[in-house]
């Protein structure tokens, strides 16, 4: 296989056993990069395979239906690999404070579900960045945390 190949097979695993649901919290040390940065306009970048996994229990505890899926097929390029993504879920857990515009009481009940791009790259078999660009104004116009003007 090239390099692209084995880039888009760790990233395709990445987005299924990270993004999906059910979702594998050891995904984090097994293919991400010890200092992994993710980056996303809804909340704050993270930078370390600690520090990513607590964000993404602190998400999936707040909206244990999370997931996303693919939306079409990867394309990759040296050590970047771009996918474009959809998917959401309902606020049923604790109270959320993570996203950079507002925050969710307990049970909100209220559901998400917008698309995005991500470009990720990859460094010796580990994801070593993801920077996505998502439809955040979407999801916090559905989550009641922003108004359309």
């Amino acid at each position: 296989m090239s390099k692209e190949q084995d880039n888009k097979a760790v990233v395709g695993r990445w987005f299924t056993e990270f993004w999906g649901n059910p979702w594998n919290p050891n995904i984090v040390e097994e293919l991400g990069a010890p200092d992994i940065l993710l980056q996303y306009s809804l909340h704050a970048p993270r930078r370390g395979r600690e520090d990513v996994k607590q964000f993404m229990i602190g998400f999936r505890e707040a909206f244990p239906d999370l997931g996303f899926e693919g939306a079409a097929d990867l394309i990759a390029e040296g050590d970047y690999v771009v996918g474009r993504w959809q998917g959401g879920g309902t606020h049923t857990g604790p109270a959320f404070s993570d996203f950079l515009f507002g925050s969710l009481p307990a049970r909100s009940g209220r559901k998400m579900s917008f698309t995005g791009t991500t470009v990720l790259r990859v460094a010796n078999g580990l994801i070593a960045e993801e920077i996505g660009l998502d439809d955040g104004v979407t999801a916090l116009q559905q989550l009641g945390l922003m108004k359309a003007a």
